[in-house]
């Protein structure tokens, strides 16, 4: 069913999943399974462009749901800083390769999988 839901977004690598069991306990997790392929990529030392939305969002909201449950605004505010800033860069044509296949953007960057996370942390 991710699958399919995925393919709205245009990459798996995009939807993150919330669990919530009936006791009240949360679980954040990236939708999608592991990128076999990519780390053993990495493990060679080649270059990978593997997106990290998903699992950069999962930590947000887990991040974002700690703060709520402790009252620390500023993890609240921290998550909402890196979900914004991560958003930025892919609406500033800088991405990974599966999006940069998908965009309607022009003049778009292809950033490997270090790159793109420094760009993100360069609008923090």
């Amino acid at each position: 069913m991710s699958d399919m839901v995925s393919s709205a977004f245009g990459s798996l690598a995009m939807m993150t999943s919330v669990l919530v069991s009936p006791s009240g306990v949360y679980e954040y997790e990236a939708a999608h399974g592991t990128v076999q392929r990519h780390y053993y990529k990495h493990l060679k030392g080649e270059e990978t462009s593997t997106n990290s939305v998903a699992t950069i969002f999962a930590w947000t909201g887990a991040l974002r749901k700690r703060g709520e449950l402790d009252g620390i605004k500023e993890l609240m505010d921290f998550a909402d800083r890196l979900e914004k800033a991560t958003i930025d860069t892919i609406e500033a044509g800088e991405m990974t390769k599966d999006l940069a296949l998908i965009t309607s953007l022009k003049d778009v960057k292809v950033l490997n999988s270090e790159d793109f996370i420094k760009a993100i942390a360069s609008r923090m």
